[in-house]
């Protein structure tokens, strides 16, 4: 019988001592704590402009390549590191098990602990704002609603284990190490042509919907008896929260590349 853990080449330390189910305690426990960070965030928000609002934009051109390319790299890693588990189930179980399947998590230490991470990761990534409002740049609701709820639901869904993470996971590590490359490179002074940035955009809409589609089909299976681990109230969020994602990031995308903004060479960029 295959195993549903793929064989990688190399295996850190750090990855083969990941105890999921310490990890999937601690988050039962402390997910509630990201109220707190939310809390923090948007007093970040409001004070931060408002001090900003009598003074001179900073431009913070070194800080924001190292960021960038922090982020970016750590994106690429999780890519590499997660992504060999989902294509293992895929070839080798077929797609429902790519859906049902906390496998990801449970039985792969790999995946797993870049499943801890990719959680961790939402708090620091919060960070995006702060640039953003030093800078003086344009803080769009999208951006700041996109880190609140994203947060939010990976902390409390993180100890269900819930199946379709797996493609949550993975598509928003490989979303992200092209968008997190794409600000680098602008950071560090290139001039990226507007398509790189419309194909970025269209991959985000396209995760959105696809997002929909295995949340949906998964909780359509459990309806039915089928053993698919989400449960009904995670489902519902996760529909709500991609649904949400995929109008606003339509929006943005038209508003940016096809609007009168887009027209006049002054498109908003959700860049840091």
């Amino acid at each position: 019988m295959a195993s549903l853990a793929p064989n990688y080449s190399v295996v850190f330390g750090f990855e083969k001592g990941f105890d999921f189910q310490e990890k999937r305690d601690w988050m039962a426990q402390n997910w509630w704590t990201s109220f707190y960070w939310i809390a923090a965030y948007m007093v970040v928000i409001f004070s931060g402009q408002t001090y900003m609002s009598t003074r001179e934009a900073f431009r913070l051109k070194t800080p924001l390549v190292i960021w960038n390319l922090g982020l970016a790299i750590f994106s690429i890693i999780g890519t590499l590191r997660t992504m060999p588990e989902m294509i293992h189930v895929l070839q080798t179980f077929g797609f429902q098990q790519s859906v049902c399947s906390p496998s990801y998590v449970e039985n792969s230490r790999v995946s797993g602990y870049w499943t801890w991470l990719f959680c961790l990761s939402k708090v620091p990534e919060l960070g995006d704002t702060v640039f953003i409002i030093l800078r003086k740049q344009n803080l769009i609701f999208l951006h700041w609603y996109h880190h609140i709820t994203v947060l939010l639901f990976t902390w409390y869904s993180y100890s269900e284990h819930i199946s379709p993470g797996r493609w949550y996971i993975c598509m928003n590590y490989l979303v992200h190490s092209f968008m997190y490359s794409y600000f680098a490179l602008r950071s560090l002074g290139f001039r990226v042509p507007k398509q790189v940035a419309m194909l970025i955009t269209g991959s985000q809409i396209l995760q959105m919907v696809l997002g929909c589609f295995v949340t949906y089909y998964g909780y359509s299976l459990s309806q039915r008896g089928e053993n698919c681990q989400i449960s009904d109230a995670t489902a519902k969020l996760a529909l709500t929260m991609y649904g949400s994602y995929f109008l606003l990031f339509a929006n943005f995308f038209v508003n940016s590349y096809f609007g009168g903004k887009a027209r006049n060479g002054k498109s908003d960029k959700k860049q840091n």
